[in-house]
């Protein structure tokens, strides 16, 4: 069972339910809210874990994912359907699965061993950041790109996308951002911020008066004051940046 399998790996590192969460929650600030009474529940099997959970902990704990074979990875949903339908309708399958490779190989993130620019990663997506007015959190956003290893930095601990134009010309919209999950950032550096549920990139400023603001690199934006009434909490430094264009 995979609440089985979530123990012996939770105990094997000597941790405790609320150690665990603490732990997820630092490291991937941007997946699932983990709290100790889920990952209990999982313990237990009483709730079962959301495939994107189950990739944050095989991440976490170092180990591959068909680890907790109770997840269906070899055979997905899509495959048992195909299965069970008729032969024209599977050609019909077949030639719409087709179609979305040939887009998917058309797309920034694609996997092309042919063009000599270097092998390519499996990543993941865990939040949205806007470069502009803000844009809640996606709870449920785990998004599987592709990306040239070479453009790819070393250290890291999640991964944004940018929606939005008000850090250009250095972030522009769509890219991706690499991001070192920290709950605090110097000043003048570009951080990822939340402020009232809604995520930021933005460069940290204080004025000659004292006063904490957000900055966009676009003068179009103006300046987002912070003040003890905002809820406000630091996500991380943005360490690098993925272009997409």
């Amino acid at each position: 069972m995979i609440g089985e399998k979530i123990k012996q790996l939770r105990k094997e590192h000597h941790l405790t339910l609320e150690g665990l969460a603490n732990a997820l929650n630092k490291r991937y600030p941007n997946t699932v809210n983990f709290n100790k009474g889920k990952i209990s529940k999982w313990e237990n099997n009483k709730e079962e874990p959301r495939l994107s959970s189950v990739r944050v902990l095989a991440d976490f704990f170092q180990v591959p994912l068909d680890f907790f074979n109770e997840v269906e990875i070899t055979s997905p949903p899509i495959l048992t359907i195909y299965k069970q339908l008729q032969k024209p309708r599977q050609e019909k399958v077949l030639d719409f699965a087709k179609e979305q490779l040939k887009e998917q190989e058309l797309s920034p993130f694609a996997t092309d061993k042919d063009t000599g620019n270097g092998a390519y990663i499996t990543a993941y997506i865990e939040g949205l950041v806007a470069a502009g007015r803000g844009i809640f959190q996606d709870d449920n956003l785990h998004m599987e790109v592709r990306l040239l290893e070479k453009d790819t930095p070393k250290q890291y601990d999640t991964i944004a996308k940018v929606v939005g134009d008000s850090m250009t010309p250095l972030i522009e919209d769509n890219d991706l951002l690499f991001i070192k999950a920290s709950n605090q950032v110097e000043i003048n550096d570009i951080g990822i911020f939340q402020v009232n549920g809604k995520n930021f990139v933005k460069k940290l400023k204080r004025d000659y008066n004292g006063a904490w603001y957000l900055q966009s690199l676009n003068n179009s934006y103006e300046e987002i004051y912070l003040s003890e009434n905002d809820d406000i909490r630091t996500i991380g430094e943005v360490v690098d940046i993925y272009k997409t264009k």
